[in-house]
């Protein structure tokens, strides 16, 4: 019975060291070149989600937000509103935005009206500041600025009568835009304050 095995192990050819050696090192550079190209891959993915965060962070960043209520001042009649008025701050942590008024060159800030008849798209508005932590245009933080439209009544066509709901869009240069919508009362006061 031993002969046999021994017959049978006798004609067996292994395979050499040399062999074996080569069959192991093509394994490792095919496994090398695919570990090397998921990796590269996974460093694209993450550098092209890191941009994508930092571009958010700098839409929110250069964010407005609302201080307080709408008001809206009507014409001497009483039959159209004329002003609106509102305060707004920068968002926290926010980065500075340019408020610079309409009454000059450089403004960066777009104020644009619509209702259901019409779009205006660049009011003209003026800034005054509450809070004021320096002598610059740009508003930071801690810092509040009141933003004023006047003139609606010769700007409008038709003009911001009773029941109308409308939509103030402040765009800032950088960040998102502050959407302000309100309705106007059933009657027009003096003074009013939009909710």
């Amino acid at each position: 019975m031993f002969d046999r095995i021994r017959k049978m192990h006798q004609d067996e050819k292994g395979l050499s060291a040399l062999e074996t050696a080569i069959v192991l090192i093509a394994f490792v550079v095919v496994a090398s070149v695919f570990a090397f190209t998921m990796l590269s891959a996974g460093m694209f993915s993450t550098e092209r989600s890191k941009e994508a965060v930092y571009a958010g962070l700098g839409e929110v960043r250069g964010s407005m937000e609302l201080r307080g209520s709408l008001i809206a001042q009507a014409n001497s009649g009483t039959t159209a509103v004329d002003s609106i008025e509102f305060t707004v701050s920068n968002v926290a942590g926010g980065e500075p935005i340019d408020l610079t008024d309409t009454t000059s060159d450089t403004n960066k800030v777009v104020i644009s009206y619509r209702d259901d008849q019409q779009l205006v798209n660049a009011l003209e508005w003026s800034v005054s500041w509450p809070v004021r932590a320096d002598s610059d245009d740009l508003l930071e933080e801690g810092e509040l600025a009141k933003i004023t439209i006047s003139g609606l009544e010769t700007t409008l066509d038709p003009d911001l009568a009773t029941n109308t709901l409308f939509v103030l869009e402040v765009k800032p240069p950088t960040g998102g835009v502050l959407n302000l919508e309100r309705r106007t009362p059933a009657a027009l006061d003096a003074v009013m304050d939009l909710k």
